[in-house]
């Protein structure tokens, strides 16, 4: 009897350490309110609920986000869709250390990019001279802001363009007056606009759907961690489904506001709102979007560097796991 006792206390004791055993993650991602869905996954318990302890670190730039992947520093990084068909096309910023493997697993929005300028830019012609602030030169928003600068009427040695890094980074050196223009992306753009900053254009007015950020990992990582990224997108589409429900949305700002607390809650009601846009904002159920990604792929053919023409967005993402998480 005593034997009987001491074997099920001990299949008790391996049961819960089962229940409890997390597995890490490491995720890296840029700052700012579009961390919305992993903070929500963090708070709401969903990430545990999976099984899972995920570290969010912020990066400084789309370079470091990359090579982070690649050294394997990180697990799992949150970009632009683009910077997965710059790197694997050899047409990056910085050349790396090894080939790369990555891939994008999750769609996490569309959209949401806009050119805001300084107060007294009221046309493209207003920007001959000037300089532009991007993250980096060959990839993301920059050949976006490079497309709509073209069709602006502006050629190539009309403007200069200026690395400076995250979208947060390039919206505070806006409102400082140290470059003429950039890309944000929602809701950074929504601090300069309440000061005077003028939207020049909304990408997806002019250029068509745009896949913007996705979740982005090494395939071999994948392959040797398929439960864990498994787990990972249907904590993360969980958690956008719950931001998507009405009921939800004064407890999504006030997690927002935990997160970013120098925001003040009108403001923080306002980025909410707009990254959960119909049209634009987080996507429900994860979803790549097929036409968003060849706009990327257009521009990128049309811009990147050594020149090449991509057609096949099924290049560079691998919905299975999305799939799977999803239960189809």
């Amino acid at each position: 009897m005593m034997a009987h006792c001491i074997l099920l206390g001990l299949a008790a004791l391996w049961l819960a350490s089962l229940v409890h055993a997390q597995t890490p993650l490491r995720v890296l991602s840029f700052p700012g309110g579009a961390n919305l869905p992993l903070w929500v996954a963090e708070d709401k318990g969903l990430f545990a609920h999976e099984q899972l302890a995920v570290k969010v670190s912020s990066t400084p730039n789309s370079v470091v986000l990359v090579q982070s992947l690649i050294k394997n520093e990180e697990d799992i990084a949150m970009a632009a869709f683009d910077n997965v068909v710059a790197y694997q096309e050899g047409q990056g910023e910085v050349q790396l250390s090894t080939a790369p493997d990555l891939f994008a697993f999750v769609g996490t929005s569309r959209g949401t990019i806009r050119l805001v300028v300084s107060p007294d830019v009221r046309g493209y012609g207003d920007l001959r001279g000037k300089t532009l602030a991007v993250d980096a030169l060959a990839t993301g928003y920059s050949l976006v802001l490079q497309k709509l600068l073209q069709l602006g009427g502006l050629e190539e040695g009309d403007y200069r363009l200026e690395s400076v890094g995250a979208t947060a980074t390039r919206a505070q050196a806006l409102m400082e007056n140290k470059f003429a223009g950039t890309i944000l992306t929602t809701p950074l753009e929504i601090a300069p606009e309440s000061r005077g900053y003028r939207r020049l254009a909304n990408a997806v007015d002019v250029l068509g759907p745009y896949q913007t950020i996705v979740g982005i990992a090494r395939r071999s990582w994948a392959r040797d961690n398929r439960e864990a990224l498994v787990r990972f997108i249907r904590a993360s589409t969980e958690a956008i489904d719950w931001l998507y429900d009405p009921k939800n949305r004064a407890e999504a700002v006030q997690i927002y506001r935990q997160h970013l607390p120098n925001v003040p809650e009108d403001a923080a009601q306002l980025h909410v709102n707009a990254l959960l846009g119909e049209r634009e904002g987080f996507t429900r159920g994860g979803a790549l979007d097929f036409e968003g990604m060849m706009t990327v792929l257009r521009i990128r053919s049309e811009f990147g560097l050594p020149r090449k023409t991509l057609t096949d967005p099924a290049r560079y993402i691998d919905e299975r796991y999305l799939k799977a998480a999803r239960g189809r």
